[in-house]
């Protein structure tokens, strides 16, 4: 089992910055796939960033050129860093593991983001 850890979330102005953090517990981490989700109100979850194993990173279109997703698997731990921040990106922010060749897949509890306008 794979515990997620999610934080850095908070209130910030629109075009201001913030920092998530999900920290994995854990032996495997480095071998995981991580990604970053998120869920507006109203909306259904969608995936933000993610990055394999190896290093391979998307983002949805709406973030590009703005947020940042990284990993430092000596700490276990992957990043979203989120800038010039819009309204539009205010939701909960969800980390999620997906174990090589276990089936499934592990999520955090979440972090609220909201930008005001």
């Amino acid at each position: 089992q794979v515990q997620l850890v999610e934080s850095g979330g908070g209130l910030v102005q629109a075009g201001g910055s913030l920092r998530l953090s999900c920290l994995a517990s854990g032996s495997i981490f480095r071998l995981m796939s991580m990604g970053w989700y998120r869920r507006a109100p109203g909306k259904q979850r969608e995936l933000v960033a993610a990055i394999t194993s190896g290093g391979s990173i998307n983002y949805v279109d709406s973030v590009k050129g703005r947020f940042t997703i990284s990993r430092d698997n000596t700490k276990n731990t992957v990043y979203l860093q989120m800038t010039s921040l819009k309204p539009e990106d205010t939701a909960v922010y969800y980390c999620k593991a997906d174990p090589p060749g276990w089936g499934m897949v592990y999520w955090g509890q979440g972090t609220q983001v909201n930008v005001s306008s």
